[in-house]
């Protein structure tokens, strides 16, 4: 089995799934944006991993785009001269319309975990070498105004069939990369990460998010995470 067996498994399943109002819209951008993803997955997913980072979901100018996790463009373009061609979903809410690698909207979550990468790693390879990022849940949900709904805001019906099927491809990703740390990227990755994991021998732990709308991660974003790694005994690199 690989990422990519899994990433297919994990894209029909959640394709049976249904989800109402007000979530209008569901991306699966592990199908529409299958060549970027799996491109993703067979160039740096390959071997063990000592650390796995895990996120959410896809946001609306990062993976919803590039089928990347925090896939912001330019860092999925140009630093880890990734490219492909993305497909349309068969559904688009006319306000998040799909531009794969052409999008010239900012991903600022996915600017400053790769901008970070980048700076403490200096090559994509010298840090997917012992690091890897994956999404929880593949899907991203859009309400009728074109806002984002994140999957803890989904009912709890809506949210048990979703995890179930996250959940399963996690503990597989896992299996397979067999690392030592688990790092989840804010609070309900985290939370996931312990649920599905706790008897594992993997030690999870916790970094803040990226994203702007959290006030601390607009403060020394890179920072913080640097002694949160550090305080969890998450091994780094010399700075490059």
């Amino acid at each position: 089995m690989t990422l990519v067996d899994i990433s297919r498994a994990l894209a029909r399943r959640v394709d049976k799934l249904q989800f109402a109002p007000p979530v209008t819209h569901v991306y699966n951008p592990l199908t529409y944006a299958a060549a970027v993803h799996e491109s993703y997955l067979r160039r740096f997913g390959s071997g063990h991993k000592r650390v796995v980072c895990l996120g959410m979901n896809p946001g609306p100018f990062g993976m919803v785009q590039t089928g990347v996790p925090f896939g912001d463009v330019s860092m999925v373009r140009d630093w880890m001269d990734i490219g492909g061609a993305v497909e349309q979903p068969k559904r688009q809410h006319p306000r998040r319309p799909i531009q794969g690698l052409a999008c010239t909207r900012t991903e600022v979550s996915g600017t400053r975990l790769w901008g970070w990468a980048r700076t403490r790693f200096g090559t994509p390879e010298r840090f997917f070498k012992d690091f890897f990022v994956v999404n929880y849940c593949p899907l991203a949900f859009v309400e009728d105004s074109g806002r984002n709904r994140t999957p803890d805001k989904l009912p709890a019906n809506e949210q048990a069939r979703l995890f179930e099927c996250c959940d399963e491809a996690l503990r597989l990703t896992v299996n397979l990369l067999r690392p030592t740390f688990v790092v989840g990227i804010g609070a309900f990755a985290t939370a996931r990460a312990r649920a599905v994991l706790g008897a594992n021998s993997v030690t999870v732990t916790s970094i803040l998010h990226p994203s702007p709308a959290s006030p601390l991660a607009n403060k020394d974003w890179a920072g913080t995470v640097e002694r949160q790694l550090a305080a969890a005994g998450v091994p780094l690199p010399a700075l490059q």
